[in-house]
């Protein structure tokens, strides 16, 4: 990477993290380290939300993902809008008339102890271990550029993160991403218009938006139901609105983002803007990866994009095989853009014949293309057994290292990153929010003044900044980072909804069966995960189902205290 990239990066990250730590100095009192002072304003509830949704693995694994398997993926946020007006009618009124500091108070409230503590552990682990992977990516693009071993980039972006959020709490995660969100949306802009700047001459953007569609990637939206395809309309509006109702009504990584809104107007407005916007970014993203699939199929893109495991394979005993492997590869891609070219003519000119005929050709090439790919894959794992031989995170990393301009590389990586750092930070916020307020303020020490709670709250950040640093270490392997992230959410998302749900719409119902369909529920989901097929989209669907029914018909077995919830006028009128 030439200087002038490293300048703009390096400028970039310390420039964020002294402004976090230089605005928000002094945070001493729980109410201004926590929740802000409430002082956040609609606009600055929606960025927060969004910047901490869109880390790293957004910015790098979307695009692969695109490139790989089309933009189906976008499927998965089509219940979000959904999700957005039910929570702000129902939870942004009542958790701000309840005053709490966390989502999982109002358990106790309504229920009893044990399950506020479920509830927060259920939270803490899960949110614990996704952070892991939020700080992952960054680390792949380090170790990419720089040829470090990724474990030691782990440990710096993560301290980086640590250092400013533990200094100024939810303030300085705010206030830090709003620059962030500024520069990812500069970067991805800037990445967007060089993909077709970089295309030959002869291919014009709705060329290359036809090349996309007739080669399978702009499926962006598929009506028919497979109960085992994990992205299609019905499981993105159906499972994805329960993704989204537990993820921004109970996570409270997103809960603490609108708690910190100045009042409930300017809360319900940054959750409803969130809904408007949440798609179409998606949309672009993956978009963005449908057309670097397009640009490569005029430039013969790397055999396998992931370098680290490229170069051990060329330094090994197997690098004369290899080496005749990418020789063949581009020799194909020289075949498959002749046919790419003839299919376009034939477009142009509406001859279906001739197209279908280039499109025949052009499957024939694309399969011995794969056939090349596998022996790649091949090789490499008997290089090393232990490679990582998904390099769908590497794609959009190997365009911009090889064909960006000096400059606009370090612009695109420093968006990459801050939104990795941006993300992070509030991951962190949240778990030291949850660990202080639910568990040490709640079951160690009641009646400490606010500076030994802040105190606290910063040792409890470092915390689970390591423990996240630790996931971090063995998260490499799990293939998509965005897939991955969502797969270790949607395992504990369901039963933590549920429980949410009958807290606000089961008055009768107890905390005994609540907490017991709880665990019952939970077990369920990991069982479907280990041992069935099941989309995991409908891990939200399934546990949280259960859990209300196994409520409803234990409750008058082992009764519990049942303190209610407001009536649904009470929390409007709130």
């Amino acid at each position: 990477m030439h200087s002038l990239d490293w300048i703009v990066l390096s400028s970039f990250l310390l420039f964020v993290a002294v402004y976090g730590v230089w605005k928000t100095r002094g945070k001493k009192d729980m109410r201004g380290y926590f929740l802000a002072n409430k002082s956040t304003p609609w606009y600055g509830v929606t960025i927060s939300i969004m910047a901490t949704q869109a880390s790293a693995i957004t910015f790098l694994s979307m695009p692969g993902q695109a490139y790989v398997d089309g933009m189906r993926f976008v499927q998965f946020y089509f219940g979000l809008p959904i999700a957005m007006v039910i929570l702000s009618i129902t939870a942004v009124p009542l958790f701000h008339k309840l005053k709490v500091y966390t989502a999982y108070e109002f358990l106790e409230q309504r229920f009893d102890l044990k399950n506020r503590v479920l509830g927060s552990l259920l939270f803490l682990i899960q949110r614990g271990l996704a952070a892991g992977f939020t700080i992952l990516a960054p680390a792949l693009i380090i170790s990419v550029i720089l040829g470090w071993d990724f474990r030691l980039t782990i440990f710096m972006i993560g301290g980086l993160v640590v250092l400013y959020t533990a200094a100024g709490g939810t303030e300085a995660v705010n206030k830090t991403h709003l620059l962030q969100m500024a520069i990812v949306t500069v970067g991805m802009g800037a990445a967007f218009f060089m993909i077709f700047r970089r295309l030959p001459p002869d291919i014009s953007f709705s060329g290359a938006v036809h090349l996309a569609g007739k080669l399978g990637k702009l499926n962006v939206v598929d009506f028919t139901f497979h109960w085992a395809d994990r992205y299609n309309f019905w499981s993105g509006l159906i499972g994805g609105a329960f993704v989204a109702l537990s993820y921004f009504g109970t996570d409270q990584s997103q809960v603490q983002r609108y708690l910190a809104g100045r009042s409930v107007a300017q809360s319900r407005m940054g959750l409803l803007a969130n809904g408007v916007f949440k798609v179409p970014m998606q949309f672009v993203i993956l978009f963005i990866g449908a057309m670097i699939f397009v640009f490569y199929q005029f430039v013969t893109p790397p055999l396998f994009f992931n370098p680290v495991e490229t170069t051990h394979v060329r330094n090994g005993p197997y690098a004369e095989a290899y080496t005749k492997l990418e020789t063949d590869y581009r020799r194909l891609g020289g075949e498959k853009q002749e046919q790419l070219r003839q299919m376009l003519a034939a477009i142009e000119n509406r001859n279906d014949g001739d197209e279908a005929e280039a499109m025949k050709k052009l499957g024939v090439v694309r399969e011995s293309e794969a056939g090349i790919r596998r022996e790649a894959i091949g090789l490499i794992k008997k290089n090393d057994p232990l490679a990582e031989t998904n390099d769908t995170n590497y794609i959009f990393l190997s365009f911009v290292t090889r064909y960006l301009p000096i400059g606009l590389v370090g612009l695109i990586l420093a968006a990459i990153l801050s939104a990795s750092m941006s993300a992070s930070s509030a991951e962190l916020s949240a778990l030291a929010s949850v660990t202080v307020i639910d568990i040490y303020k709640r079951l160690v020490r009641r009646d400490a003044p606010d500076r030994h709670y802040v105190r606290v709250s910063k040792a409890a950040t470092i915390f689970w900044g390591l423990y996240a640093i630790a996931f971090a270490q063995f998260a490499n392997h799990l293939g998509s980072l965005i897939e991955a992230v969502n797969i270790m959410g949607s395992l504990f998302y369901g039963t933590i909804l549920g429980i949410f749900l009958i807290a606000f719409y089961f008055k009768k119902i107890g905390g005994n069966a609540t907490f017991i369909a709880a665990l019952i529920a939970e077990l369920t989901v990991l069982a479907c995960f280990f041992f069935t097929k099941i989309p995991y989209l409908w891990f939200n669907v399934i546990g949280c189902a259960l859990l209300v029914v196994l409520a409803n018909i234990m409750d008058p077995i082992w009764p519990g205290r049942r303190m209610g919830s407001p009536e649904p006028a009470e929390i409007l009128s709130g």
